[in-house]
């Protein structure tokens, strides 16, 4: 409601503003810039749509071809205006003659007919309203938004921060993989060495030393499917993200509930959602002092949606190591990663990953 009279009202100020962006355009060219400014706070007040700051040539134009389509919006909304007068009207007629002067048979029949021709008329009003705002948005973004040079340099510098961003990622992936191994694999399998050379040196413990390295090759290879995992889970392949979730469910110490639709999109996506999934439970046990976490993943044809939260203690950092490898990651594949954790939480981790 509060949305459609902002809306209104925006179309409205707009009315007035085309009459006034005419004038501007035949009289006093000069001001046209600083008349275009007081047009992208309107649109991006009233109608949520955003601009580029224009030229003084841009602005002339944009304010021209402006000026029918505020005259237009006017004219939709005096029609607005006059249904709704005479609802008005007829309403507070009902309500002075009251019953006792209605023809049942004819008045009824009559006011239904005319309420529904009304709903009819106001429906096709609301359609033609939207029809403003979306001409309102088209020429503000054919006339005030950046060129095609400077679309093509926006991108340019994307795709710079991207690579950088997909470096840093890997480089970081790395090193990770190498502290694993030297802190938890290699460590092992020292201990598992000095165990089997006691057990030569010392025959008559064989037995108990044989079965304590036992038990270390069984850590050893837990460690090493640990790293395998964090590297890259098979599970993905062959299972799918949601079977590979309730993995990361299993190893959680902190109970995860997770809702994961059945769909299968490109494998770069999947293990993105996976990985963010992974990193956040694992932030969250280590770190949150959480009792409960909850991810939900949604798709549709544009994208894949991840939601984590966690009822922690929040103050979550996003430049981090672990969070700011995910935004990396994320946005590698251009797509968007959010962070929301204030003190005393929760902490709420988003991430959108595009199919296409």
């Amino acid at each position: 409601m509060l949305r459609g009279l902002r809306v209104v009202a925006g179309l409205l100020l707009g009315f007035a503003t085309g009459i006034g962006g005419l004038l501007v355009v035949v009289f006093a060219r000069p001001l046209a810039t600083r008349y275009a400014d007081l047009e992208r706070w309107r649109i991006r007040r009233f109608l949520d749509v955003d601009s580029a700051v224009p030229t003084r040539s841009q602005a002339v134009k944009y304010l021209a071809v402006r000026a029918p389509v505020g005259l237009f919006g006017g004219f939709v909304l005096a029609w607005l205006f006059y249904g709704v007068a005479l609802g008005v009207i007829a309403g507070s007629r009902i309500v002075r003659n009251g019953l006792d002067g209605i023809e049942w048979h004819d008045d009824v029949v009559a006011t239904l007919w005319t309420a529904l021709i009304g709903g009819v008329l106001l429906y096709i009003e609301v359609q033609g309203i939207r029809g403003v705002v979306a001409l309102e948005g088209g020429v503000a973004r054919r006339y005030l938004g950046p060129s095609e040079a400077e679309l093509l340099r926006r991108r340019i510098e994307e795709l710079s921060l991207s690579r950088a961003g997909i470096v840093a990622a890997v480089d970081a992936e790395r090193r990770r993989i190498e502290r694993d191994l030297h802190d938890g694999v290699q460590q092992r399998l020292v201990a598992l060495g000095m165990l089997l050379g006691r057990a030569r040196r010392h025959p008559e413990h064989a037995d108990d030393l044989v079965r304590q390295a036992h038990d270390e090759s069984q850590r050893v290879l837990e460690d090493l499917r640990e790293v395998a995992w964090r590297v890259y889970p098979a599970a993905l392949d062959a299972l799918g993200l949601a079977e590979a979730l309730e993995a990361v469910a299993d190893r959680s110490s902190i109970p995860v509930t997770i809702h994961c639709g059945r769909f299968r999109v490109g494998s770069e996506v999947e293990t993105a959602a996976y990985f963010v999934v992974s990193e956040a439970v694992t932030n969250a046990v280590k770190h949150s002092g959480a009792t409960m976490i909850r991810v939900d993943i949604t798709d549709d044809e544009d994208a894949v949606r991840v939601r984590v939260e966690d009822d922690g203690r929040g103050g979550a950092d996003p430049a981090g190591g672990g969070l700011a490898g995910l935004s990396r990651r994320v946005r590698a594949l251009d797509g968007t990663f959010a962070v929301h954790s204030p003190a005393g939480g929760p902490t709420v981790i988003t991430a959108e990953v595009p199919c296409g």
